[in-house]
């Protein structure tokens, strides 16, 4: 005998409550312009890879065909070589609250968060610390580590509640005259835990220190506002809540007071003053085009300009208000159908400190997430006991999301949970 279908198993004010939140959701029409395939069931993982748009798949052969099948070369006198800030305001505007000519595209998350921590402990060179917290992505802290060795430097480490994130009373204590950097996420990977970025920035430059800030989390789910706060560095992908795809390019964020007095340490013709002259000796180009480096990743940034465009659209106060309808209704179900199975949520309660995934917590939670990928039920795991659900408000429906915890219900219950 087959298993019941899961939603058969549903409390049913849950089932109408999905139904009644997609009903009203205003902005439940963005996700039909996804490619939504028929195997997944529920995709519950947009903020590690979000789905690629369908304008997204027609504009890629257009691009091979015209852009460079046709213009060949000539295209990047044409269009490609101003991409890299052209896009970077686009992000700018669209999700980060900055100004144009602050933000740029271009390299890995991890190559960009490596040039602009070295350029920023490098303007700094009497002072000899920089605070972070050892719960970020280990990207960040792997940086650090290898930066502080390099540079001579020491990190001081913040060792923050997991449930609660960094606060501002952790790296204020840690703040000194000997304070070069501080570099934190807005959003913790783990358990979406919003940091105070106004107030830790505001801190750390009353110490004398820059800020760093890791908005890969955030950026496209989070009203961010790096320009109102003052910001003076972040670095953020674009393949989660951008959309850009797998190995999609990365963005930085330099504030415009800063961008004449660091110098970014790896320096490549396309951050040159005259990338074509071919001289002898380097130069670096005015405003936030010296940060690049090497040839921009042409390919990467045309999906990243299609989602943009529909976050603009739909408008980031609308994003965000869906995103924690989305997150409330996944607490909601697990505070009273998965609470008595022995799952604990691991993510803020507080909708103002919690971003757009929600961590659930049981130790079967290894097994359950691979059972859930054969079912076509797609969230990720993170050892050692958390399953994260990562809601992308315009591409996912609360009926989507219903389904999945359907799912997982049925196999905790299997499990003995």
């Amino acid at each position: 005998m087959s298993p019941p279908d899961p939603m058969e198993l549903l409390p049913p004010e849950f089932v109408r409550l999905a139904a009644d939140l997609d009903e009203r959701d205003p902005l439940a029409a963005c996700r039909a312009e996804f490619v939504l395939p028929e195997d997944v069931v529920a995709y519950l993982d947009g903020n590690s890879l979000g789905r690629p748009l369908q304008i997204t798949r027609d504009r890629l052969s257009a691009f091979v065909d015209h852009d460079w099948g046709e213009r060949l070369i000539r295209a990047w006198d044409e269009q490609w070589m101003d991409l890299p800030t052209a896009v970077g305001d686009l992000i700018g505007s669209a999700v980060l609250g900055a100004a144009p000519g602050q933000t740029v595209v271009g390299d890995s998350t991890t190559v960009l968060l490596y040039k602009l921590i070295r350029a920023a402990v490098d303007a700094r060179p009497e002072r000899c610390e920089i605070v972070a917290d050892t719960e970020n992505f280990p990207t960040d802290r792997f940086l650090l580590a290898t930066i502080a060795a390099e540079t001579g430097r020491t990190v001081r480490w913040i060792e923050p509640d997991p449930a609660t994130g960094v606060q501002l009373a952790e790296v204020a204590a840690l703040l000194s005259d000997r304070t070069a950097l501080v570099l934190l996420s807005h959003v913790a990977y783990k358990s979406a835990y919003i940091a105070d970025l106004p107030a830790i920035t505001a801190a750390a430059h009353r110490a004398g220190a820059l800020v760093l800030w890791d908005l890969c989390h955030s950026a496209g789910v989070v009203e961010v506002g790096l320009d109102t706060a003052e910001v003076d560095l972040a670095v953020g992908c674009g393949y989660k809540f951008l959309n850009g795809g797998p190995g999609a390019p990365a963005y930085g964020y330099v504030a415009r007071r800063l961008q004449d007095e660091l110098t970014q340490p790896i320096t490549g013709w396309m951050g040159h003053a005259e990338p074509f002259a071919m001289g002898p000796d380097y130069a670096p180009a005015t405003g936030i085009r010296r940060f690049l480096s090497g040839t921009p990743p042409v390919l990467g940034m045309v999906p990243v300009e299609d989602m943009l465009e529909l976050i603009q659209r739909a408008g980031m106060p609308a994003v965000r208000q869906k995103s924690v309808a989305l997150t409330e209704f996944v607490i909601g179900f697990a505070d009273e159908v998965l609470a008595p199975l022995g799952v604990g949520v691991a993510s803020p309660r507080n909708p103002d400190r919690r971003a757009g995934h929600v961590t659930l917590e049981h130790d079967a939670m290894r097994t359950v997430v691979a059972e859930l990928w054969r079912r076509g039920v797609i969230p990720d795991f993170r050892p050692p006991r958390g399953l994260r659900m990562g809601l992308s408000p315009l591409s996912t429906s609360f009926t989507e999301v219903a389904t999945a915890l359907a799912h997982l219900a049925q196999l905790l219950r299997a499990a003995g949970g």
